[in-house]
């Protein structure tokens, strides 16, 4: 059976919306990955930590986790291989000598822009079969799925 058939066939089912939404994180990422990690030598999951560093200066490790959903140790190991590079630093709290404030340096700032700039490029790719009004759309709907309440915590997977 031909790869278009199969999707057909998985689209049209009873998981319709799960496997649809599934094959784009998943087609995309697997695309952006290899990008990623051949152009920048990095895993996705230690630009994402830099885009939020960069994005929110002074973060700690553990809010990250907040936007990007991973386990912790993942987000730590990302930021130990950001911090080895030299494209992070931490820095003590001024208010919590326990907590540990996260920055990008200066060239930390310079990769990310060529993160931004590369997943601007893909972004505008994958997203080009739809229209202004569709893109907008799609934005919408699915920025309502990313903030309800269901999407990281449910009953129904817990029994």
């Amino acid at each position: 059976m031909s790869a278009e058939k199969l999707l057909e066939t998985v689209f049209a089912g009873e998981l319709r919306e799960l496997m649809v939404l599934s094959y784009i994180v998943l087609g995309n990422n697997a695309v952006t990955n290899r990008c990623i990690e051949r152009r920048f030598g990095m895993p996705v999951q230690a630009w994402s930590a830099l885009y939020a560093i960069g994005t929110f200066p002074g973060i700690r490790a553990k809010e990250i986790r907040q936007l990007f959903p991973r386990p912790q140790n993942t987000i730590s190991r990302a930021v130990t291989l950001l911090e080895g590079r030299g494209l992070v630093v931490q820095k003590i709290s001024p208010s919590d000598a326990r907590e540990k404030l996260l920055f990008a340096t200066k060239s930390g700032k310079e990769m990310l822009s060529q993160l931004i700039e590369v997943s601007r490029d893909r972004q505008e790719e994958w997203l080009s079969p739809l229209t202004p009004d569709e893109r907008s759309m799609f934005f919408e709907l699915a920025r309502k799925v990313a903030t309800g309440p269901n999407l990281l915590c449910s009953t129904v997977m817990t029994r």
